[in-house]
């Protein structure tokens, strides 16, 4: 079995180790890092369940583990699982349906060296593209609803074309016009009241990296006219002087608005339209690429756990499923608002689907509880998908209603009628 696997591997790409016992495998885990360990529950010369302890007992920070167990061990595998193991298969298995574990749990990494955008067609299209991007000076918008990613797509640019340099990023749509100006631009000492001391706006912070305009669709049409002309001439001048002052940055400007029908609107000018907008880079939300959930799951929750300095937990199959299954209507935002409260709920070790989406996994088909009419049931169901939008928007309204494809006016309505404020549970 161990020489087919390493056979299917060479053919997927992936960089593996094989060993033969236990007492290998024990050895090259305390010299070498390793994304992921796969393991029979039976070796020659012990058992998996005495490798994972032995490792356990010397407080090393794991990688994830999944055990090939006969029936005869699946209390050994499901007991593996509450000690930290990542999943578990049972024989005669599919090779196809392990590959998919493998990408589910480990990020694929391309040519581009980012890793963490995703594996599906379209994000592997977008990570294609981003190193032709880095060797140009060419604008470059991010366009794509709340929450998908867009600020780190702009990060992975930013590292192919200089990580050692700033990347610098304002929310455009977060500041009042004058505020912005002095984001954008800095002020000299005496410009306004209040200003005790010369500040460099965020273009000459961001000078010989990267400046990334978060949601510039935002932007007032008079500051809109102040950052066409920084952008032709490439120089600035801050609020209260008069010098001009060169900059020389990539550009990088990201929206959830369609700018094309803010330029009909007559809300957003056509010549700056024209000037960020050399390539356009759209990332579709996550239900339309449920192939990239878990990747990107695993990712957050690898970044959160090295935060708070511990061990990423794992997700046991039922949190697999139900992660895959949702729509998350919040996108990335919400995946990671989501898996940070989880994180800090579980025991360290795994997340379950009861503490994912804090309450128990849905019933299985045939065991759903027929009390209430189809209406209460509709019903509880909207409120539920609505109160998870919401948290992933951090309750943000237009956010909010946003990513569920509706106006602010009927989701006020819809929170109205369900009874849904600030606080509510998702049950």
């Amino acid at each position: 079995m161990g020489e087919s696997l390493a056979d299917r591997f060479d053919l997927e790409g992936f960089s593996h180790d094989w060993h033969r016992t236990g007492a290998a495998a024990l050895t090259a885990l305390r010299l070498r890092d390793y994304a992921l360990v796969i393991s029979d529950i039976r070796l020659p010369d012990m058992t998996g369940d005495v490798l994972f302890e032995q490792l356990l007992t010397e407080q090393r920070s794991l990688p994830p583990f999944i055990f090939i167990t006969g029936h005869g061990d699946i209390d050994t595998a499901v007991r593996l699982l509450k000690r930290g193991a990542q999943d578990y298969i049972t024989k005669p298995f599919d090779l196809d349906a392990l590959i998919d574990k493998i990408h589910g749990i480990v990020a694929p990494e391309d040519a581009s060296g980012t890793g963490s955008l995703g594996c599906s067609p379209v994000m592997r299209q977008i990570e294609a593209m981003l190193p032709r991007l880095a060797a140009s000076a060419a604008s470059v918008l991010i366009t794509g609803e709340s929450g998908v990613g867009k600020e780190r797509v702009a990060q992975a640019l930013h590292q192919l074309t200089g990580a050692d340099k700033p990347f610098i990023a304002v929310n455009c749509g977060a500041l009042t016009e004058s505020l912005l100006e002095a984001e954008l631009f800095g002020y000299e000492k005496g410009a306004f009241t209040g200003a005790v001391r010369t500040k460099k706006g965020v273009f000459e912070q961001a000078h010989g990296g990267t400046l990334l305009l978060d949601e510039i669709g935002d932007m007032p049409l008079s500051m809109q006219v102040k950052l066409l002309r920084a952008l032709q001439e490439r120089c600035i001048v801050r609020v209260g002087g008069e010098t001009p002052i060169p900059v020389d940055i990539r550009l990088v400007c990201a929206t959830h608005q369609v700018l094309q029908e803010a330029v009909i609107r007559g809300d957003f000018r056509e010549d700056l339209y024209y000037r960020i907008n050399v390539v356009e880079l759209r990332i579709p939300p996550l239900r339309e690429r449920s192939e990239d959930i878990l990747p990107i799951a695993q990712h957050l929750l690898a970044e959160i756990a090295d935060a708070s300095g511990k061990p990423p937990p794992g997700l046991t199959p039922a949190a697999e499923h139900a992660i895959k299954a949702y729509r998350w209507p919040g996108n990335i935002r919400e995946l990671k608002n989501t898996l940070e409260r989880a994180s800090l709920m579980s025991d360290g070790r795994s997340i379950s689907h009861d503490i994912l989406f804090d309450r128990p996994a849905p019933p299985l088909s045939g065991q759903l509880d027929m009390a209430g009419s189809l209406r209460d049931y509709l019903n509880e169901c909207e409120r539920d998908f609505i109160v998870h939008a919401l948290d992933g928007c951090q309750w943000q309204i237009q956010c909010c209603a946003d990513s569920l494809g509706i106006s602010r006016k009927n989701l006020w309505e819809k929170m109205r009628k369900l009874e849904i404020v600030k606080g509510s549970d998702a049950d």
